[in-house]
């Protein structure tokens, strides 16, 4: 399995999608308690009908790549967009454009880089983003976590192995934590001036429409904003097929 070696001796583990040279790359952000494998197949599904190269990669902590060690704090998604997303990018692939693919928390990690305006990023494509802490986010995860049975646990253990508890624990801890209660990030989207495509489902547990509303409405770029209908978290899965002619729609669009 290909790695690459980052900072302080750990590994990233990350996957490549084939694609035309030409093509920007899709780089793939997971959610907060995602993975590689938990995209199941869509990246190549996507990456296939545009022609565009895909890379997709587990954050530190997740999946194959090193256990994090540290305490996740309320600068961990700064972090990871700022820090390991930089060092994937430029170890991988130095010097060709590309689009940002997030999911969830992936989502709100491509929204922080892409305030960095950085001069490769073409575009994003933002699945249920947070930018700020609702009620109804802390409702979904505490209900998640009340209701946390075998069935879970063995799924999140496919995708993470010996980690699985440590990812699921670190996730809800953070976000249910006294000092995330005012975790907000509204005051970097004015700086986001590439294309953005928000798509957020109807029914999503850990997110309301308004709040899909509110980012669109203050990205500097061109944005179009999806709410899909009878879906909740994760579109790509749950309405691959409405969503997957959008993203494909969107990128050509935006093409330069």
């Amino acid at each position: 399995m290909p790695y690459l070696e980052t900072s302080k001796s750990n590994r990233t583990f990350y996957r490549l999608i084939p694609g035309s040279a030409d093509r920007p790359y899709l780089v793939f952000l997971h959610e907060g308690l995602g993975s590689v494998t938990m995209w199941k197949d869509f990246p190549d599904i996507l990456c296939h009908a545009t022609g565009c190269p895909g890379l997709i990669y587990d954050r530190l902590g997740f999946g194959h790549s090193s256990p994090q060690l540290c305490p996740r704090t309320v600068h961990y998604l700064h972090y990871n967009g700022l820090v390991e997303l930089f060092e994937v990018l430029d170890s991988v692939i130095a010097e060709k454009p590309f689009w940002l693919v997030g999911h969830s928390d992936g989502a709100s990690i491509a929204l922080i880089y892409a305030a960095e305006q950085p001069v490769r990023l073409e575009g994003v494509i933002a699945e249920a983003p947070h930018v700020m802490v609702e009620p109804v986010t802390l409702e979904g995860i505490r209900r998640t976590v009340r209701t946390c049975d075998e069935r879970l646990r063995n799924a999140l253990s496919k995708h993470h192995g010996r980690m699985a508890e440590r990812v699921f624990t670190a996730w809800h801890e953070i976000w249910l934590s006294p000092a995330f209660r005012h975790w907000n990030i509204e005051y970097l989207l004015p700086s986001v001036l590439c294309p953005c495509l928000i798509l957020h489902g109807r029914e999503d547990p850990y997110g309301t429409v308004e709040q899909a509303r509110l980012i669109a409405s203050k990205l500097s770029g061109p944005c179009r904003l999806e709410i899909i209908e009878a879906c909740g978290h994760a579109p790509h899965h749950e309405a691959t097929e409405i969503v997957l002619p959008l993203m494909i729609e969107f990128m050509k669009n935006c093409h330069r």
